[in-house]
């Protein structure tokens, strides 16, 4: 049965949960799902309610201009979205392989609700793995001198296919400014650390080195700003004094696999909201 999904964030006040409820109610809509949250320090409020469109009174195409009326008198930013429209994910890699095999395995057994329409990586050693999963590989080497023009390619490759997100699968280039606005809150990253905490290149053996108990992985938002962007998810797995570095590298990819498909399958599910560089995610 198709659904809509309506995202909500505004001012935090009196009313507003009656009034979109009773939209609703009044268009006939059946609620499946719904879920808010109020930030106290910022008096910000958010909600993520889902519906069934069957017998819903207002046609498909005019839900998001009749509901604007409501959202203009509350000051909120809202967003709609529908079942029926499966996003289109661009997968990108590099070298290390271990997170692509983990998207693309559970892309397969029809655990993300979207379509795989290309792998894009700067190195060749994914294209059996492409291959084996048949989906279209795309080979980009990236050098300084060739970065922007690289990116030019990548750019009009995902406008050919209409890509609505990007999961990076431990791609190891930085993007330009001017790529990440055009994908602003639709690029996940999978970084090796549990940020903030051990940024940069070898997390692991900065860890090491410091001697830490537990190790992590981070899953976010790309920003201009490197492994800065907002938090989708996290988690971390315990390490004792007789691990080695072969070891936490081990765990920790164990770790980067399970948090990047969370955070992928959070998106596509619509179940966050970004503000201030944070993230609501709604259950």
């Amino acid at each position: 049965m198709s659904k809509a999904i309506l995202l909500i964030s505004c001012p935090d006040r009196k009313g507003l949960v009656a009034k979109v409820s009773n939209f609703l109610y009044t268009n006939n809509g059946n609620i499946e799902n719904a879920d808010q949250h109020i930030d106290a320090q910022t008096n910000t409020f958010f909600m993520r309610i889902e519906w069934a469109l069957k017998g819903f009174k207002i046609p498909k195409e005019k839900i998001s201009g009749e509901f604007a009326k409501i959202a203009h008198v509350f000051d909120m930013r809202f967003s709609i979205h529908y079942s029926s429209d499966v996003p289109r994910m661009a997968v990108f890699t590099s070298r290390f392989t271990h997170c692509l095999y983990d998207l693309l395995l559970r892309y397969r057994e029809g655990q993300f609700n979207c379509v795989v329409p290309l792998i894009v990586s700067n190195h060749p050693d994914a294209k059996s793995i492409a291959k084996s999963f048949d989906i279209p590989f795309f080979q980009l080497p990236v050098a300084k001198k060739t970065k922007k023009s690289i990116e030019r390619k990548e750019l009009a490759l995902l406008k050919k296919e209409k890509i609505d997100c990007i999961a990076l699968a431990r791609y190891t280039q930085i993007f330009s400014e001017s790529f990440v606005k055009v994908f602003e809150n639709r690029m996940i990253n999978i970084h090796h650390s549990f940020l903030p905490a051990f940024i940069g290149s070898n997390p692991y053996k900065q860890a090491y080195l410091r001697g830490v108990k537990i190790i992590g992985a981070s899953s976010h938002y790309v920003t201009k700003e490197l492994d800065a962007g907002p938090i989708i998810e996290q988690d971390t797995v315990r390490i004792s004094h007789r691990d080695s570095v072969a070891d936490l590298r081990r765990k920790g990819e164990d770790l980067e696999k399970i948090v990047l498909s969370r955070a992928v399958r959070l998106h596509l599910s619509r179940k966050v909201l970004v503000y201030n560089n944070k993230t609501v995610v709604f259950e």
